[in-house]
C-alpha cells in the first residue's frame, strides 16, 4: 500500500480563509487519533506558516496566493507553504530570545514552528516551509 498523494489547497492571501485551511488539516488528524499536544502543535505551526506567507510573503495583496500541500496520514502530517513572495534566509532572522528583541512583537512564528514540529525545512529561496508532525513524538524537554 503507498503513501496517499498530497493534498493541495489553494487561497488567496486573506486571513479570513485560514480557518478552512486548519478544518482541512484539523479534523484528518483528530479522527486518526493525534493528541491535544499534537493537534495544538500542528494548528499554531500552520497558524503562524500561512499567516508569515499572507503578510510577509505576499505583502496582504489578496491577489496573490497561498499554496498549501498536506497529507495526514497515521504516521506523520506532512504541510507545505509556499507563497508568491521572493523568499527570505531563515538564517538571517533575528533571535527573538535576544534581550534587544523581547519587547519586539514580531519575529517569533518560525522559533515556534521549530519548537512544535518534528521537522522544518524551507526551501533555497525561503518562499516555502516544509513541516512535519510525526504521531506519537513528544515535544523537546524545555527543562
Amino acid at each position: 500500500m503507498g503513501e496517499s498523494p498530497m493534498v493541495k489547497l489553494v487561497i488567496p492571501s486573506k486571513l479570513t480563509e485560514l480557518p478552512k485551511v486548519q478544518q482541512a488539516i484539523i479534523k484528518p488528524a483528530e479522527s486518526l487519533g493525534y493528541g491535544k499536544e499534537e493537534i495544538f502543535a500542528i494548528r499554531l505551526a500552520l497558524d503562524e506558516a500561512v499567516t508569515n506567507a499572507i503578510h510577509h510573503g505576499n505583502g496582504n495583496d489578496p491577489k496573490k496566493q497561498v499554496t498549501i500541500e498536506y497529507r495526514v496520514d497515521e504516521q506523520a502530517v506532512m504541510i507545505n507553504v509556499t507563497d508568491e513572495g521572493r523568499g527570505f534566509c531563515p538564517d538571517k532572522l533575528p533571535d527573538p530570545t535576544l534581550e534587544d528583541n523581547l519587547a519586539t512583537p514580531h519575529g517569533r512564528g518560525v522559533m515556534l514552528i521549530g519548537a512544535y514540529m518534528t521537522e522544518v525545512h524551507f526551501n533555497p529561496c525561503g518562499n516555502c516551509i516544509s513541516m512535519v508532525k510525526r504521531k506519537g513524538c513528544k515535544l523537546p524537554d524545555k527543562g
